[in-house]
Order: C-alpha cells, then sequence, then structure tokens
C-alpha cells in the first residue's frame, strides 16, 4: 500500500547530529497545515537512524527505509516493513513545488539525509 502526499515548500537543516529534510504544505498565510519531516541521526555510539515525522506521529529506526528514489520532483520512500502507524503503508511518495528554492533544498540534502538508500532517478 501506498500514500502520496504532495507540498509546497522543501527546507533542508543540520542540527548538532541530525540531518533534515522538511517538507509543508502551506496556506496562503503561512501557515503550515500538513507536514512530514525526515531526519537522521547519528550518535556517537550508534549506527544512524532515520526518522519520519508526519503531523506529529512519529516512527524509525535504523532499518526504517529499505529505498530512496527520486526522480525531478518525486521522491519514493520504500520501507522495509509496513509502517503501522500510518495504516501499514510501504511506500510514502512525496511530490514538492517545482522551484529554485526546493531544488537547493533537496540538492543539499537528499544524499545527507537519505544515505545509501537513495538510488538511481535524477538529482
Amino acid at each position: 500500500m501506498s500514500d502520496s502526499r504532495n507540498y509546497d515548500t522543501v527546507a533542508f537543516d543540520v542540527r548538532d547530529n541530525a540531518t533534515m529534510l522538511f517538507f509543508a504544505r502551506t496556506t496562503e498565510d503561512g501557515d503550515i497545515n500538513d507536514y512530514l519531516l525526515l531526519m537522521r541521526t547519528v550518535e556517537d555510539d550508534f549506527d544512524s537512524s532515520t526518522y519520519i515525522e508526519i503531523n506529529e506521529q512519529q516512527f524509525g529506526g535504523h532499518n526504517l527505509i529499505r529505498e530512496a528514489g527520486l526522480i525531478g520532483n518525486t521522491l519514493t520512500l520504500r520501507l522495509h516493513e509496513p509502517a503501522a502507524e500510518l495504516g501499514g503503508i510501504s511506500e510514502i511518495v512525496l511530490t514538492w513545488a517545482d522551484t529554485p528554492e526546493n531544488g537547493a533544498s533537496m540538492e543539499a540534502g537528499a544524499f545527507r539525509v537519505l544515505g545509501d538508500t537513495l538510488t538511481g532517478g535524477n538529482a
């Protein structure tokens, strides 16, 4: 089962031991009414872990994402196991507005956040 999500804003950020890609759908007033946060953490004593947070609901772990494909302004995340937190989906398809700002965020962050799970595609 797949879940498709569409956003108008993408932002990349690095903090302490985490790299993040933030996808948001905003209102005309600039308020966020839907978001997905994709975060990779690296601790000194542990392997990296990937977390996905969708509208304040978080799930993650060492083997969360089996494969990620990036083609144009579409990112497909294939999960190792269906996410019970999200109704049993095994794939999340993200699309975003094709703007220079969003493109720069994806270029800066896709490989840093998704690491070796990112396969094929165009960046």
